[in-house]
C-alpha cells in the first residue's frame, strides 16, 4: 500500500522546485511513497507540474493583496473553494502528511492538515521567512531551513523539530568536472579569471546592463565572462560574444558554468545561492529590490556575513564597482580562496535526501 504525501506550495520557482526535489528523493528512498502536488492555477506550477511525473491538483488560490486590499475577496473565496477541493482529495487519498514549501499556494493545504490532525512539515528557503512559514511554524511537526538565520525570525512550537538542512538542489555530480575540463567546454583559457553572470531564466535587466557596459568598455586582462542573459532579453546582448565572452540566453545545464567560475555575479535567490555554495563559488550578490519582504537582501547579507559573498544593493551596482571588485579579487587570491572555503562551508548538496529521510521517519513512526 502506498503512502500518500501532499506537497503544497508554489507561485514562484523558489517555492515549487524544492518540493519537487524532496518528492523525488522520497520516491528514491521509498518507492511506496506517492506524492501529490497542490498548487495555484495562476502560479508557475501551472506550467511546470504538467511536465513532471507527479499527479497534481491546481486550485483557485490567490495571495493576500496588500497593496489592493479590495481584491482580497478573491483570496477568501479561493480559500473556501480550495478547502472543499482538498477535503474531497484527502477523503479519496488519506494523506499521511502535508509538506508545505512556501508561498500563498501552501497556506490552505497546511491549514487543512492542521485542522484534521495530519502532520505538517515546512520548508523555508530564505533567511527571512515568508508569511506562510511564519503563520504555520508553531504547529508544524518539522521545520526545514535553507538558512539557519531564519530560526531567529520564527516561533516554533515545543514539538517542532527545527532542522537547518539547506535548500534541495541538484547536487554537483560525483566525480565533479574539473576546472580545466569546464574551461575546455567553454573554450576559455585554463588560467583565465572567469566571471559567471546570470539572473535566472528571465534574466535581470539591471545586471545585464552593467555587464554589457563592462564588456563594451573592455574587460581586464585575462578575465573571461560566461553570461546567461535570460531568454526574454537575449536578443539585445548576443552580439557581445567574443574571444573571452560567452553569451547564452539560458545556462542549461549550468554545471559546466559553475565548475568554470571564479566569481558569480547574480541575484540573491535562495536556490541560486544554495547551488553556488554547493559548487564553492564566491559570489557578488545584487538582490532584486522588489522581492517580497526584501528577502533577497536578507539572503545576501547572511551569505556575506559568513564570508562567502559580497552584497551590493542594486542602486550601487555599476560598471566601476564591478570592474574594481574583479580587479581586487584577481590581485588577492587568498581572499578569493577564503570566499570559496566559506561558500563550501554553507553547502548542503544532500539537502533533498536529508529532508526526505526526516519526513519518512516522522511518517513511519506514526
Amino acid at each position: 500500500m502506498s503512502t500518500r504525501i501532499f506537497f503544497a506550495g508554489g507561485g514562484t520557482g523558489g517555492h515549487l522546485y524544492p518540493g519537487l526535489a524532496i518528492a523525488r528523493a522520497m520516491v528514491r528512498l521509498n518507492p511506496q511513497v506517492s506524492p501529490h502536488f497542490i498548487g495555484a492555477r495562476r502560479g508557475i506550477e501551472r506550467d511546470v507540474l504538467p511536465t513532471t511525473e507527479f499527479p497534481y491538483t491546481l486550485l483557485e488560490l490567490h495571495p493576500l493583496y496588500r497593496q489592493q486590499p479590495w481584491n482580497n475577496w478573491k483570496t477568501v473565496a479561493g480559500a473556501v473553494s480550495a478547502w472543499r477541493a482538498i477535503s474531497a482529495l484527502a477523503h479519496e487519498q488519506q494523506p499521511a502528511a502535508v509538506v508545505g514549501t512556501g508561498g500563498y499556494a501552501a497556506g490552505v493545504a497546511l491549514a487543512w492538515g492542521r485542522a484534521h490532525g495530519v502532520p505538517t512539515m515546512l520548508h523555508e528557503p530564505d533567511s527571512h521567512p515568508g508569511l506562510t512559514t511564519r503563520a504555520f511554524a508553531g504547529g508544524a511537526r518539522a521545520l526545514y531551513l535553507g538558512f539557519p538565520e531564519a530560526a531567529t525570525r520564527l516561533t516554533a512550537g515545543t514539538r517542532t523539530d527545527v532542522q537547518p538542512l539547506g535548500c534541495p538542489i541538484e547536487p554537483p555530480p560525483t566525480p565533479r568536472i574539473s576546472r580545466a575540463e569546464a574551461r575546455r567546454v567553454w573554450d576559455l583559457p585554463e588560467d583565465a579569471f572567469v566571471v559567471l553572470a546570470f539572473g535566472g531564466s528571465q534574466g535581470a535587466r539591471a545586471l545585464n546592463e552593467v555587464v554589457a557596459a563592462w564588456i563594451d568598455r573592455g574587460l581586464p586582462d585575462n578575465v573571461a565572462v560566461i553570461w546567461g542573459t535570460g531568454k526574454q532579453q537575449a536578443a539585445a546582448y548576443l552580439d557581445r560574444e567574443r574571444h573571452m565572452v560567452r553569451v547564452r540566453p539560458y545556462l542549461t545545464p549550468i554545471a559546466d558554468a559553475y565548475a568554470a567560475a571564479d566569481l558569480a555575479v547574480a541575484r540573491a535567490g535562495a536556490m541560486s545561492i544554495a547551488e553556488l555554495c554547493a559548487w564553492g563559488v564566491p559570489q557578488l550578490l545584487i538582490p532584486l529590490p522588489t522581492a517580497a519582504q526584501d528577502h533577497q537582501s536578507h539572503n545576501a547579507r547572511a551569505t556575506a556575513a559568513v564570508g562567502a559573498a559580497l552584497h551590493v544593493p542594486q542602486a550601487q551596482f555599476s560598471v566601476d564597482l564591478l570592474d574594481s571588485t574583479v580587479r581586487e579579487l584577481v590581485r588577492d587570491p587568498a581572499r578569493l580562496q577564503a570566499m570559496r572555503t566559506a561558500a563550501a562551508g554553507r553547502a548542503h548538496p544532500g539537502a533533498a535526501d536529508a529532508i526526505a529521510r526526516h519526513i519518512l521517519q516522522i511518517v513511519t513512526s506514526r
